[in-house]
C-alpha cells in the first residue's frame, strides 16, 4: 500500500528567491549519504520565472538510511511539481483540493506521524522538506519546480538565490536564463559567499535582450580550506535587473494566445502627498523597537519633499498628534518634528482605533478648508506592534469604523512591527482602504525596513489608472484598475486573446496626475509577438497563460482577504479552480505524493501562516499577560497575582505605598523593565533584579541599568597609509590630530569618486566614513558597528567581517571575515575600508592603485597626490618638509602598522606626517 504525502506550499514576497537545494546534512556525510549532483535551472520569460531544483542522493552505507530533501523557496511562489525517482520508478505529485486531501492528513496526524513539511523560516522564505528511506548503495532524485512573476520594487527586480548545500557537491551548478523583450538596461550580481576561486567559476554573459548567469564551483573551490570536507557555500546569491522602457505607455507582450502588459512610464513628475504617521508608543515598544522607530522616522522626515504636507501622531491609550493640522514640509517643520521624534517614549496600552480615525479627521478637516491641493494625494501609515488593547479592542469593528470614516477618498499602509502584532487584522485594515500590509521583522536593520517601505510609497506618479482594451479582442482580463501608480514600481495587467481577435492589440491607460488627466496609448502586433518568442529556446511553454493563470490568483486570493463571507466563496471557487486547472499548491490546494511500499512514516504538511502574538510581553495597564514561551494569552484582571517577590504575591496594576513590593503602578513596573532592574521569566512573571547604577538613557529619558566598568582605554589617532607611485619614499603614513566635524578625505571629480568623514577629536576616531561613486548611484556608509550600501534608494546592510561579494557594471565589492571592505575597478583606484576594535582601534580608509588618481585629485588626503616637493633637513634635524598647495608639513621616517592585507597587519617604514 503506497502511503500519501499531502504538501503545501505559496507566498506573499515580491522577489525571487531561490535556494539551491540541499540534504539536511549536517551528519549526513557521516551517514554515507551523498549528494552527488545539485542543479537549478531557472528561465525567466518576461519577469515570470520557471525554477527546478534537482539534487541526486546516493546511500553509500551499509544499511537503510534516511534521507531528507530540504529546501527554501519563495514565499511568493507556487509549487507545481514534486517528484522523487528512487532505483528508477518515479513517484509524482498531484495537486488536489485541499479538502480532497484533509482526511488523509488527519488520519496520519491521528497516528502520531509528522505534520509541517512546509514552515515559514524568515523574511523571504519558506522551507520545504520531505524524507524517504533509502536502501544501500540505491539512488534518489528529488526534483522541486516553481513559478512566480517577480514585482517591480524600487526600480529593480530581484532574484535572490540562498545557497546552502551544507557538504561538498561533485557536480553543483546553477542556470539562470533571463529574456526580456524590452531589453536588459542594467544587471548586477552580488553575493555574501563569493571568494576570488568562487568568483572564477562565475560567468555573466548579456545581450540586448538575453543574459545568462552561470555558476559551476569545482570541489576545491567549494571547500572552504583544503583537505576540508565541509563547504563554504553558505548564503545569499542575488541578481537584479531593470529593463528598458522606451514608450510611455509601457510594453504589451503576447505569446500563444495571451497577453500581459507591463506600465512603468519614466519622467512623470510626483504628486504632492499629504502624509500622516501614526506611530504606536505602547509599552510594548519600549527599548529596542522605540528607538528604531525614532531613527526610521527621523530619516524619514528629512526625505519628505518641499511640496509635501504632513503630521504625525502617537498613540498609546490616548492618540496625540504633534500639530493640530497638517502643516507643509518647510526645513523649519522638518527641524521641529526631528526634535519631536527624538523624544518619543514608549508606555501604556494601544488604541489603534481612535489613533486612525484621528487621522482621518485632520485629513477631513484639511480637504474641508481647502488647506491641501485638490489634486495631492492623501495617505496614512499606521506602525504598530501589538494588538488594539485599549478604547475600541474589537478588529472587525474598528476595521468597519475607519473604512466607513476613510470611505475610499485616501490610502491607508499598515507595518506590523515582530510578530507580536496581529498581522491578518492590519492586512485586512490595509486592503479594506487601498494599501496594503507590511511585517516589519525585529532586527538590527529594522529602521532600514521601514525607511525602504517610505521609499516605496514616498513619490506617487499618477491617480486612479485605469486600462482600457477593445471588448472584441480581449476577455478574463485580470486587475485593470488601480489607486496609485508609485515611482520605482509596475502596473501588470494580463489576459486573454478572443478568437480571431486581429492582430494589432491596442490599449489605452488613463490616470490622473497632479494638476491634469493624462492618457497613453500602446499597441502590439500578435504576429510579431510571437515570432520574438519563438526564437528564443528555453522559453517554456505556454509561460504566459501560466503567467496569466498566477496573477490572477494571486489578485483573487488578495482580494478575498476584505470580502464580504458571500464574495468570498466565489473568489475562492474561482482562484482554486485555477490552481487546480494549472497544477499550482496554493492556500486553497495541496499536492499528494505517494511514497514506497513498506515506508513506515508518512509525512503531511499544511501551508505556514504568518506567526502572530508569539514571544509577547502585554505592559500593566492592558488587560492581558502573555508568557514569553507559551504564546497563549491569559486574560488577567486589574490586581492579578502574576508572580512572588521576597514572598510575597506579586499584583498588577495595584497602587501600594513606596517601598512595598507586592504592590506597585503601571509606571514603577515599566521603569523596573526598562532599567534592567526587573525582568519577566515564563515561570514567575515579574523577577526584581539588585539594583545597579542608573544613569539617564541617552533617548527615552528613562533609567538602564549598568554596572560600573572602567573608561575605555584611550586610541591612537587614526592612520592613513598612502602609497605614492612614483616617490621615492613608497609611503606617506598620514595622522590627524586636530580636525573636528565632517572632513573631505578625497575627492576626484574625474574618477566620480569621494570620500568623506565624520571625526571625532576627543576619541581620535572616526565615527563613520562615506564612499560614494557617483556615476553609480552608490554610497558605502561605514560606522563601527555596520556597512550599509545604498544604490538609488535600495538599502542593504552588512556586518563587518562578513563574506560579500557584489559585481556591478564597473565596481566589484568584496569583503571576508579576514580583510577589509574592498571597492576595485580596472580604471579605479581601489578603495578599502577596515574596522578592528585592537590597538590603534577604529575605522581605516585603505587605498591601493593610486596611479589611477587624475590630475584633479584634492581632499585632505587627496591633496598628496597633486605635485609634491620634498625638502631635505637641516644638518642638525631629521625631518624632511613637505610642500602641498602652498601648505609645509614636516615627515619623520618611522615604522608603522600597514593595515592593507588585512589584519592584524604588518610593520612598514614609511614617512610620517600629522594634519
Amino acid at each position: 500500500m503506497k502511503t500519501p504525502i499531502p504538501l503545501h506550499a505559496w507566498g506573499i514576497r515580491l522577489t525571487l528567491l531561490w535556494l539551491l537545494a540541499a540534504l539536511q546534512a549536517s551528519s549526513a556525510q557521516q551517514k554515507g549519504i551523498d549528494i552527488y549532483s545539485l542543479t537549478v535551472d531557472s528561465k525567466v520569460s518576461s519577469r515570470f520565472a520557471h525554477t527546478v531544483v534537482t539534487s541526486r542522493v546516493v546511500n553509500r552505507a551499509d544499511s537503510m538510511q534516511e534521507v531528507t530533501f530540504q529546501m527554501e523557496l519563495p514565499k511568493n511562489a507556487f509549487i507545481t511539481n514534486f517528484s522523487m525517482i528512487i532505483d528508477g520508478v518515479s513517484y509524482p505529485g498531484n495537486i488536489k483540493e485541499k479538502a480532497a486531501a484533509q482526511e488523509q492528513y488527519s488520519a496520519a496526524v491521528a497516528r502520531g506521524e509528522s505534520a509541517g513539511l512546509v514552515k515559514a523560516t524568515g523574511r523571504k522564505m519558506e522551507q520545504f522538506q520531505v524524507s524517504v528511506s533509502v536502501a544501500p548503495a540505491a539512488k534518489v532524485t528529488f526534483e522541486l519546480t516553481y513559478e512566480e512573476l517577480l514585482k517591480r520594487r524600487l526600480g529593480v527586480y530581484e532574484l535572490l538565490l540562498k545557497v546552502r548545500p551544507q557538504q561538498l557537491v561533485k557536480h553543483l551548478q546553477m542556470d539562470i536564463h533571463i529574456f526580456e523583450p524590452q531589453g536588459i538596461r542594467f544587471l548586477d550580481t552580488e553575493s555574501s559567499f563569493m571568494t576570488n576561486e568562487l568568483a572564477e567559476a562565475l560567468t555573466t554573459s548579456q545581450n540586448a535582450t538575453k543574459a545568462h548567469i552561470h555558476f559551476k564551483p569545482t570541489l576545491t573551490q567549494q571547500q572552504k580550506s583544503p583537505g576540508r570536507q565541509d563547504t563554504i557555500l553558505d548564503g545569499n546569491f542575488i541578481v537584479r535587473y531593470d529593463v528598458n522602457r522606451t514608450t510611455a505607455g509601457g510594453s504589451i507582450q503576447i505569446e500563444n494566445g495571451y497577453f500581459v502588459h507591463y506600465f512603468a512610464p519614466d519622467g512623470l513628475p510626483t504628486i504632492p502627498k499629504n502624509v500622516i504617521f501614526v506611530i504606536d508608543k505602547s509599552g510594548s515598544m519600549w527599548g529596542r523597537k522605540i528607538e528604531q522607530t525614532r531613527e526610521a522616522l527621523i530619516k524619514i522626515l528629512d526625505d519628505l519633499n518641499p511640496k509635501d504636507q504632513f503630521n504625525l501622531i502617537v498613540f498609546n491609550r490616548e492618540a496625540t498628534p504633534w500639530k493640530p493640522s497638517l502643516v507643509p514640509a518647510s526645513a523649519e517643520h522638518i527641524k521641529q518634528a526631528r526634535t519631536y521624534a527624538s523624544g518619543i517614549q514608549a508606555m501604556g496600552g494601544t488604541n489603534i482605533n481612535d489613533a486612525v480615525l484621528m487621522g482621518v479627521q485632520m485629513l477631513d478637516k484639511a480637504n474641508r478648508e481647502e488647506t491641501v491641493p485638490a489634486s495631492s494625494v492623501s495617505i496614512l501609515i499606521l506602525l504598530t506592534d501589538g494588538d488594539p488593547t485599549a478604547g475600541e479592542t474589537n478588529p472587525e469593528r474598528i476595521q468597519k469604523n475607519v473604512q466607513e470614516a476613510i470611505s475610499g477618498r485616501y490610502v491607508l499602509f499598515c507595518l506590523g512591527f515582530g510578530f507580536d502584532v496581529s498581522y491578518s487584522f492590519l492586512e485586512k485594515l490595509a486592503l479594506s482602504n487601498g494599501g496594503l500590509a507590511r511585517r516589519i521583522y525585529e532586527d538590527s536593520d529594522s529602521n532600514l525596513q521601514l525607511q525602504d517601505f517610505y521609499q516605496e510609497v514616498a513619490n506617487p506618479l499618477l491617480m486612479s489608472v485605469a486600462f482600457q482594451y477593445p471588448s472584441n479582442a480581449v476577455e478574463e482580463v485580470t486587475q485593470d484598475n488601480f489607486g496609485l501608480l508609485f515611482k520605482g514600481s509596475e502596473m501588470v495587467v494580463a489576459g486573454k486573446l478572443r478568437d480571431q481577435s486581429p492582430d494589432l492589440l491596442s490599449a489605452k491607460i488613463s490616470g490622473q496626475l497632479s494638476m491634469q488627466n493624462i492618457s497613453f496609448l500602446s499597441e502590439s502586433s500578435a504576429a510579431e509577438q510571437e515570432l520574438r518568442f519563438q526564437s528564443v529556446k528555453y522559453i517554456f511553454h505556454n509561460f504566459m497563460e501560466r503567467l496569466w493563470a498566477y496573477l490572477t490568483i494571486q489578485q483573487l486570493l488578495e482580494q478575498r482577504v476584505a470580502a464580504a463571507d458571500a464574495k468570498k466563496a466565489a473568489l475562492e471557487a474561482r482562484a482554486l479552480g485555477l490552481s487546480l486547472n494549472y497544477s499550482f499548491v496554493t492556500p486553497l490546494t495541496s499536492m499528494v505524493v505517494t511514497k514506497p511500499e513498506g515506508q513506515e512514516q508518512s509525512q503531511v504538511a499544511e501551508k505556514p501562516v504568518e506567526n502572530e502574538n508569539r514571544h509577547k510581553i502585554i505592559m500593566p495597564g492592558q488587560n492581558m499577560l502573555r508568557s514569553q514561551t507559551m504564546g497563549r494569552p491569559m486574560s488577567k484582571p486589574k490586581g492579578a497575582v502574576i508572580g512572588e517577590v521576597n514572598g510575597y504575591p506579586l499584583r498588577v496594576g495595584l497602587r501600594g505605598p513606596p517601598g512595598d513590593p507586592r504592590h506597585f503602578d503601571r509606571d514603577v513596573f515599566l521603569n523596573r523593565l526598562v532599567s534592567g532592574r526587573a525582568s519577566l521569566t515564563p515561570d514567575s512573571g515579574l523577577q526584581i533584579l539588585p539594583r545597579v547604577r542608573d544613569h539617564p538613557d541617552r533617548d527615552t529619558g528613562l533609567k538602564e541599568a549598568t554596572t560600573e566598568s572602567s573608561p575605555p582605554p584611550s586610541t591612537p589617532a587614526p592612520l592613513f597609509i598612502l602609497p605614492l607611485p612614483g616617490q621615492e619614499m613608497e609611503h606617506l603614513c598620514v595622522d590627524i590630530s586636530h580636525s573636528e566635524g565632517p572632513v573631505n578625505l578625497l575627492s576626484d571629480p574625474d574618477q566620480r569618486v569621494e570620500v568623506t568623514g565624520q571625526y571625532d577629536a576627543q576619541k581620535a576616531q572616526f565615527t563613520w566614513l562615506e564612499v560614494q561613486f557617483k556615476d553609480l548611484q552608490l554610497v558605502v556608509l561605514a560606522s563601527p558597528e555596520h556597512v550599509v550600501v545604498t544604490q538609488g534608494k535600495r538599502n542593504s546592510e552588512y556586518k563587518w567581517e562578513a563574506t560579500l561579494f557584489l559585481d556591478m557594471r564597473s565596481l566589484k565589492m568584496t569583503m571576508d571575515k579576514g580583510g577589509p571592505l574592498l571597492f576595485s575597478s580596472p580604471d579605479k583606484v581601489t578603495i578599502g575600508l577596515l574596522h578592528w576594535n585592537g590597538p590603534g582601534q577604529g575605522l581605516r580608509l585603505l587605498l591601493q592603485d593610486t596611479d589611477r588618481f587624475s590630475s584633479r585629485v584634492g581632499g585632505m588626503l587627496g591633496q598628496f597626490y597633486q605635485n609634491i616637493v620634498w625638502e631635505p633637513p637641516a644638518a642638525d634635524d631629521n625631518k624632511w618638509t613637505l610642500s602641498v598647495q602652498g601648505s609645509n608639513h614636516s615627515a619623520i621616517r618611522e615604522h608603522r602598522l600597514d593595515y592593507h592585507g588585512g589584519l592584524p597587519g604588518t610593520e612598514i617604514s614609511c614617512w610620517s606626517v600629522v594634519l
